[in-house]
């Protein structure tokens, strides 16, 4: 059977043991998000931001634009993933708040593309810990602990870009007929 570079792309991405502790140390049990992915490695999971981490997503352009400047010129970056033309950076807990102010301290504020920040009180749906086989039908996102965890419904189609309102969450999640993000790491 041959290979193509797209199935070599297929494969290179997926989740460490140590990674998926990490992203199940997101929800209020992380032992149940760890069966959900034992029952099901290729599924999408929805998880709480906040806690283990916040997550940046942005334009893939400008996105794999920042990845590589930050495997370049800094100190590399952590996990990435991809989706619908957006590259999410999962941060430190704390960045989604913090980062509108830095933007606007360093007058970038107008000239970044527009950034969506997940932090506390949002939930994203991260990509499964091993690729779905091409082959397969795609299946959707698990939520687990939704109720435990605070993961609320999606959000009106276009929120403002890191910006926070009263009673208000947003979700990104890999809803059907929308390709699964998927993880990457290295320099875009």
């Amino acid at each position: 059977m041959t290979r193509t570079p797209q199935d070599a792309l297929h494969t290179a991405a997926y989740v460490t043991p140590a990674g998926a502790d990490w992203l199940a140390s997101a929800s209020a049990s992380p032992r149940g998000v760890q069966a959900l992915w034992a029952g099901a490695p290729t599924a999408a999971v929805t998880l709480p931001c906040g806690t283990a981490f916040d997550v940046i997503s942005m334009d893939a352009l400008f996105g794999r634009r920042v990845v590589g400047r930050l495997w370049t010129d800094g100190p590399g970056t952590g996990p990435v993933a991809a989706r619908g033309g957006r590259v999410m950076l999962f941060a430190t807990p704390g960045t989604a708040q913090r980062l509108p102010a830095l933007l606007g301290w360093e007058e970038w504020g107008e000239t970044a593309p527009p950034l969506l920040c997940y932090g506390r009180g949002d939930a994203v749906t991260v990509p499964p810990l091993f690729p779905p086989d091409p082959d397969q039908p795609e299946a959707a996102p698990l939520e687990y602990g939704a109720r435990e965890t605070g993961a609320r419904r999606p959000a009106p189609a276009s929120p403002p870009p890191c910006r926070r309102r009263a009673g208000w969450s947003r979700r990104m999640s890999a809803s059907p007929g929308c390709p699964v993000p998927r993880y990457c790491c290295g320099p875009a």
